[in-house]
């Protein structure tokens, strides 16, 4: 299998945040952010409403108080008290940054001359990055004070190889795109940068997979590690060598890389049939993994795809890696994948989340649910997840203690279960007022809310919180924010005509083996 979780791959410390001195006073234009914790679980109506635009305009309040303000880059991470920038930042929290100024201006939480000039400081920054000319990506890791490339990790000053992330750029292109539909003023700038991103950079048609498998990146000098090989660049891109690991391939459709996929198919660089060389399930004569799947052979776009799904509470799921939520919903901000493939993601996203709620407050008993990869309430960061909803044999477990279970075992009770409020509005789109209500309950009942939002996990057994706001998990939950409030406006701007012409006959002809 060459499946592993991209974090094995760039493993570093979360720091905390706190332990930082902070690098820039915040932006000016933001408008006072409300006020803290409030009210009984769930009002309707207007107050509901009111409600979710009081988690947007606090949300927006912890952005903002991580950009700095001389180069529009936007911190990691902060601390809960909205001080201590992190030293350092990745595309993907850049990408967040850009897409989340777009739903505060339409929120009305910024001024449409704010937010313009925000963009464009960004855009400053990225034009004159170091970056890898000749595919047009840039490396996973920046300091946001200066926009300079990460050679040593603050606090430890252990060495940083410059790496260039396909997941990461995925999030930092589809950004671009919507700015350059969103923002009239920036839009030839953000078009600049984005055309002049090569997807096929990442893509690798040497495999048995054919036409080939997304990459998770690769290195500009020799990392030292096992396994990596110095190659040319992938399908004639000129350039010099760089070094790619051989085995680390993105091999599971229910994952946060299909949003690589997408643009490499929208911008003709990656053949349609991409999509379905990765595994729905793995397939049924493979006898080692924990769950035998169900399902049936069938071709799309000439490559065999075994539609597979497991079966978790009487569903039938396609699973994920680790069976979290932004594997699940996080391409989903973007691409209106249940409209466009209401026989595949139109099944399977809904049947998650309800497998997630059903998975903290049935079987595990926790009160609360929402499991996806966060910081960790007694560490740094963690995967977590809902294991019968992955194929990674090890799991993603829900819990703190990381208790294996087994399919017809009663889940152990008592747990400290980790939910992250990001998850849960993730899942806004599918089930509204389940998802309202549990976001409700984590803010008032357990308390995992600040003057910039919701903070980003809480173990419910222990109560210990991670008072921190990660910029991506922030980043999500404006973004599901305001697609509820917005009717879907994330969608709209990703989803040209041009685009739609590309994707959706691709997505809309697959039938997953998924119900309940």
């Amino acid at each position: 299998m060459n499946t592993f979780d991209r974090r094995t791959l760039l493993t570093v410390p979360l720091l905390g945040a706190g332990a930082l001195a902070s690098t820039a006073a915040a932006p000016s234009g933001r408008l006072a952010p409300s006020a803290g914790p409030s009210g009984p679980s769930r009002p309707a109506g207007r107050g509901e409403e009111a409600l979710l635009r009081r988690w947007a305009a606090d949300t927006w309040h912890s952005l903002d108080a991580m950009t700095v303000a001389g180069t529009g880059l936007i911190s990691d991470n902060i601390g809960a008290d909205l001080t201590g920038h992190s030293r350092h930042t990745s595309p993907t929290n850049i990408g967040g940054s850009l897409w989340s100024v777009l739903i505060a201006r339409e929120l009305g939480l910024l001024t449409p001359g704010h937010a313009r000039n925000r963009i464009s400081r960004t855009l400053d920054s990225l034009e004159q990055m170091e970056h890898h000319e000749p595919s047009g990506m840039f490396f996973n890791w920046y300091d946001e004070k200066d926009g300079s490339v990460l050679r040593s990790w603050p606090g430890t000053g252990d060495p940083v190889v410059p790496f260039v992330s396909s997941v990461d750029m995925g999030w930092l292109g589809a950004a671009l795109h919507v700015v350059a539909q969103a923002d009239p003023s920036n839009r030839r700038r953000a078009r600049r940068l984005f055309d002049a991103m090569r997807w096929d950079v990442f893509f690798d048609r040497e495999v048995d997979a054919q036409p080939g498998q997304t990459i998770g990146g690769f290195w500009v000098e020799d990392p030292g590690r096992d396994g990596v090989e110095l190659l040319p660049l992938f399908n004639d891109i000129p350039g010099a060598d760089v070094w790619y690991h051989s085995e680390h391939h993105y091999d599971t459709a229910v994952s946060e890389a299909r949003m690589v996929t997408y643009l490499g198919i929208m911008t003709g660089q990656i053949p349609a049939g991409a999509y379905f060389t990765t595994y729905r399930t793995f397939p049924p004569e493979w006898t080692w993994p924990e769950m035998a799947p169900v399902g049936d052979w069938t071709q799309y776009e000439g490559v065999r795809v075994f539609e597979g799904a497991h079966t978790y509470r009487g569903m039938e799921i396609v699973p994920g890696w680790g069976g979290s939520m932004f594997e699940e919903l996080m391409p989903d901000l973007f691409v209106p994948e249940a409209a466009w493939g209401p026989n595949s993601w139109g099944r399977n996203h809904p049947l998650h989340v309800r497998a997630q709620r059903e998975h903290g407050l049935d079987e595990a008993g926790y009160g609360y649910w929402g499991f996806s990869p966060c910081s960790d309430p007694h560490a740094e960061y963690r995967e977590y997840g809902v294991d019968a909803l992955g194929l990674n044999p090890t799991g993603y477990f829900s819990d703190a203690a990381g208790t294996d279970w087994h399919q017809g075992e009663t889940y152990p009770q008592g747990l400290d279960g980790v939910v992250t409020p990001h998850a849960g509005a993730l899942a806004l789109q599918y089930e509204r007022d389940s998802s309202i209500e549990n976001l409700c309950r984590i803010e008032t009942e357990l308390g995992a809310y600040g003057p910039g939002g919701f903070h980003d996990a809480v173990a419910v057994g222990s109560g210990v919180i991670a008072r921190r706001h990660l910029s991506l998990d922030q980043s999500m939950i404006l973004g599901a924010l305001g697609n509820v409030l917005l009717d879907e406006q994330l969608h709209e701007w990703f989803a040209t005509d041009d685009v739609a012409a590309q994707l959706r006959p691709v997505i809309e002809q697959e039938v997953f083996h998924a119900h309940g």
